[in-house]
């Protein structure tokens, strides 16, 4: 007698790789979903620092951070400490420092203890970061050297993915990430920004505004 074999039939393996079709889809529609989340939540960061330093200003007539009489304005901030600068409306220190005496440091400090944030109230404590846990930080000193590059203030964001980066420049400004108020680059502080053209989706980047 000749036994018999079993085997999967044409339509049960059709059904099979359409199920694992509609996974896949589901699955690449939900990182589609994650991404642009993320991508939002990076370029809120720089929708909402500004409007902190606005606020600020409004209600106590000086600059967060920069605040020569931060302590009679809210509770228990703490000076700066710079006798020459304090009070002269830039906000002194690298965007990324973690020097708790820096004023970009203690502007995290004065906007949470005035309501404008939440956060460690703590000087020197609890900076903020974004939503690839890269530091955020305002300062005055420009981060790249293009000469047409400026503002009064800074806001930058480490460690943002290219893909990111570029989406963030497109939503907030120009799409072009060596041009107009968003700029893309590798290293603040001592290098030009990166044309948009030669920015690598999976590598990260500072991403910076000016205002």
């Amino acid at each position: 007698m000749r036994s018999q074999q079993s085997g999967f039939t044409l339509v049960e393996i059709a059904i099979v790789l359409v199920i694992i079709g509609l996974l896949l889809g589901g699955i690449l529609k939900g990182q589609e979903l994650i991404n642009s989340a993320k991508a939002k939540s990076l370029a809120n960061d720089f929708r909402n620092v500004p409007v902190y330093i606005y606020a600020y200003q409004d209600k106590f007539r000086a600059i967060p951070g920069d605040d020569k009489v931060a302590d009679t304005h809210v509770t228990g901030a703490t000076n700066p400490a710079g006798a020459t600068t304090a009070g002269n409306g830039r906000i002194e220190g690298k965007w990324d420092s973690t020097n708790a005496a820096d004023e970009s440091v203690l502007f995290w400090q004065h906007i949470r203890l005035a309501g404008l944030a939440t956060g460690d109230t703590t000087a020197g404590a609890g900076m903020p970061t974004n939503a690839d846990g890269g530091r955020i930080g305002v300062s005055s000193d420009k981060p790249f050297t293009d000469a047409t590059f400026n503002g009064s203030y800074y806001l930058c964001s480490k460690g943002i993915r290219g893909q990111f980066a570029k989406q963030i420049d497109l939503q907030i400004d120009d799409g072009k990430t060596d041009q107009g108020s968003i700029r893309v680059g590798t290293a603040t502080g001592a290098a030009a920004s990166t044309t948009t053209a030669s920015i690598v989706d999976t590598d990260v980047y500072d991403v910076c505004l000016a205002f």
